[in-house]
């Protein structure tokens, strides 16, 4: 049973080494970095409960499907929400967390909360600042060029897509809000036309 002081059950030593290359490299002492301090007592797990209280579960929460159930404490600050909540519940509900789906579905859903916190934004008395937060101003005021030339980053390689990444969707997104607004100029004037006419 997880989640209790016990140990759960497992393979002996020599069946986890013919079933997983490299099991037990770090069996010999002297090859352990943390030698002679760790001391071996499985009696004293410090454990003051044999299976630790529940956290109450205010919304259903998401849980891989290899755990056949929630962990007794699990983190509450960011519930699901909108539709990347949608897409997270589709990558834990449908997929292990062995599959890249799982993962590439979470990336995914990530990126779709930052857009639906950024359309948020707009509706509050701060909304989002692309110029700033995107680090654009900084490319300019910071020396952007003179950090990058001559210092062996790791990040150059890389550099190019950035702008198009960071900025390509702000751009995008300027393009939709300038055509909505033609288009609705333009039958506005239609209107104007047909009642003049």
């Amino acid at each position: 049973m997880p989640y209790t002081p016990d140990q759960p059950p497992t393979a002996s030593p020599e069946e986890l080494r013919a079933r997983i290359p490299g099991w037990g490299v770090d069996l010999d002492p002297a090859d352990r970095p943390a030698v002679p301090k760790e001391r071996f007592a499985p009696d004293e797990a410090g454990a003051h409960w044999h299976f630790p209280e529940r956290q109450e579960e205010r919304w259903p929460r998401e849980r891989s499907i290899e755990h056949a159930q929630l962990t007794p404490v699990f983190g509450t600050s960011c519930p699901p929400k909108g539709l990347s909540g949608v897409i997270r519940k589709h990558a834990y509900r449908t997929y292990s967390e062995g599959r890249a789906a799982h993962w590439l579905l979470l990336l995914g859903a990530d990126r779709v909360d930052a857009w639906e916190s950024h359309l948020r934004s707009f509706f509050t008395t701060r909304p989002d600042n692309p110029i700033t937060q995107t680090g654009l101003r900084a490319e300019f005021t910071g020396h952007g060029l003179a950090s990058r030339l001559g210092r062996n980053r790791a990040d150059l390689n890389h550099q190019w897509l950035d702008p198009i990444i960071v900025g390509g969707p702000w751009i995008a997104a300027g393009g939709v809000v300038v055509s909505v607004v033609r288009r609705a100029r333009r039958r506005r004037a239609r209107r104007a036309a047909t009642v003049e006419g």
